[in-house]
């Protein structure tokens, strides 16, 4: 068979899988230019149980908005109409089904796959200065769109295919050419034009494998390419049976093609596993306890170590009571890990301290002269806390205490960082964040205070909180310094206070003051 012959043959085939009516609409209303937000977000809410997936992922830590996302129109204002067209084509995608032949291929395996190679691209773009990561997540689960195809339409074929390459004769790609003299890239790219999809997520599927056969001048997609091509070679850490070999490898080509540093791979090894588990759940597939890459390049280590070893030695009990004593190390280091923080903890209402603020300011600090962004600050105080507690007692005001934190937890995000100052006095770290957007943070967090009704067994009890804001660009204030920063907050809290209590007041560049 050559590659025409396959091409006709998929493009003709009856089981060549069809984009629900939903997501091939998406597509044609993103290519037009005078579509707009309400376009997107009416199509989409015609279809009740997509609309809810994209819901659910929008509220999700997988984008980590401060504010809670209660609509469609919401979704595509905040969002924008490329990644909620990702969202439904993401949705859509992982919803195909097998063919009506009776196939052994693995489509579970293949879905659990495609979205850890969604997961991973994602990963590993984020980490690229300036990079455009809007359609990586849609990408890189429909990399593999070609295996898919060429499963449903010729299954006995495919097979066949599966067996030499298990049986080490050849590699996937020389295997699919010397069948179907095409490969999967090519198929998956034919039919994905066929469905009207856009260049910039046609080419990635195309040159996956490859990415520097992409000759074009487009940065954000020649980025895609390679960040799908290299999210390949990080699943196949997880999946394959030759790990060290893919680490050694993912690592080398990732600072070739993007650049990236250790500690950005540091960061993406360590962080991968959690991340796949977490996207099963947001897109409803079942992957759980994925081993972090740092255990199984454990496991396969013990068994290199073993290959030397005369067979009698080499048995499952060897092998465990290796695997047991370095969990027992590992353990240990988690425990030692937990003391460290109890240090960081306060011991009453189980945020961090001040110790670990002024640690932790440093750090973002730091981080935003690196990145040359933006950093803001909350300094928090309860209103007349002194008169509550003579009123009602230290025990009520313990109480009081531990559930404010709790609520101040709920409604931030899980990178900034909450810590008690002192007393009444609580602090939040925004990292990246405007002033406009840490004043937002801020309303919301004293109207969350002002609304809630603090219950114990006895009685229900109101508080009210004032704050203060300050923003700064360290790497461009030329008067910055961490004190002056704190002062800034601390300035403007005294301003909510000495202005009615239970308010916002901000500090901005000009050093003019903002009362609400």
């Amino acid at each position: 068979m050559n590659k025409d012959e396959t091409l006709k043959a998929v493009l003709s085939s009856d089981e060549l899988p069809t984009l629900p009516t939903v997501a091939s609409k998406i597509i044609t209303l993103t290519a037009r230019e005078d579509t707009t937000l309400s376009d997107i977000a009416a199509l989409v809410s015609t279809d009740t149980a997509l609309s809810a997936k994209v819901l659910k992922v929008s509220n999700s830590a997988f984008y980590s908005f401060a504010q809670q996302i209660s609509s469609i129109n919401q979704a595509v204002s905040i969002l924008g109409i490329n990644a909620v067209r990702s969202l439904v084509l993401s949705f859509s995608f992982l919803s195909m089904k097998g063919g009506k032949q009776k196939v052994q291929f693995d489509f579970e395996k293949f879905w659990k796959n495609s979205l850890a190679g969604a997961v991973a691209s994602k990963l590993i773009l984020e980490r690229v200065k300036d990079a455009d990561t809007e359609e990586i997540f849609i990408c890189g689960l429909l990399q593999n769109l070609g295996e898919l195809i060429i499963a449903r339409t010729f299954p006995e074929e495919y097979e066949k295919v599966l067996s030499r390459v298990n049986d080490g004769q050849y590699d996937p790609l020389t295997a699919q050419e010397d069948t179907f003299g095409t490969t999967h890239p090519v198929i998956g790219y034919e039919v994905a034009k066929t469905w009207g999809f856009p260049e910039v997520l046609l080419l990635p599927i195309l040159y996956h494998h490859d990415p520097l056969l992409y000759k074009g001048d487009n940065k954000k997609i020649a980025a895609t390419c390679k960040a799908s091509y290299l999210s390949d070679i990080l699943i196949s850490i997880l999946y394959s049976d030759k790990p060290q070999e893919y680490h050694k490898r993912f690592r080398k080509e990732a600072k070739k093609l993007l650049g990236l540093k250790n500690t950005d791979l540091e960061y993406i090894l360590n962080e991968v596993h959690t991340q796949v588990d977490q996207a099963g759940e947001y897109f409803g597939l079942r992957i759980k306890n994925t081993k972090s890459i740092q255990e199984i390049l454990q496991e396969a280590n013990i068994r290199l170590s073993l290959i030397n070893l005369d067979f009698d030695q080499m048995n499952q009990e060897l092998i465990q009571t290796k695997i047991e004593l370095q969990n027992l190390t590992k353990e240990l280091k988690e425990k030692n890990k937990i003391l460290r923080n109890l240090a960081n903890l306060d011991g009453l209402t189980e945020i961090y301290n001040h110790r670990y603020f002024q640690n932790s300011l440093d750090s973002e600090i730091s981080r935003c002269i690196r990145n040359e962004t933006e950093i803001s600050l909350l300094l928090i105080d309860i209103d007349f806390f002194k008169k509550f507690n003579d009123n009602y007692g230290h025990q009520v005001g313990d109480f009081i205490l531990k559930e404010f934190s709790r609520i101040l937890k709920e409604n931030i995000r899980k990178y900034d960082t909450l810590a008690r100052y002192g007393g009444e006095e609580f602090t939040v770290i925004l990292p990246d964040t405007s002033a406009s957007d840490a004043l937002a943070v801020a309303e919301k967090l004293r109207s969350v205070v002002d609304d809630f009704v603090f219950r114990d067994t006895k009685t229900n009890y109101h508080i009210t909180a004032s704050f203060g804001v300050a923003t700064a660009r360290p790497m461009t204030d030329d008067d910055f310094s961490k004190s002056n920063f704190i002062n800034e907050a601390d300035s403007a809290l005294y301003d909510a206070k000495e202005n009615g209590r239970n308010r916002v007041a901000i500090h901005t560049e000009k050093k003019k003051w903002y009362k609400f």
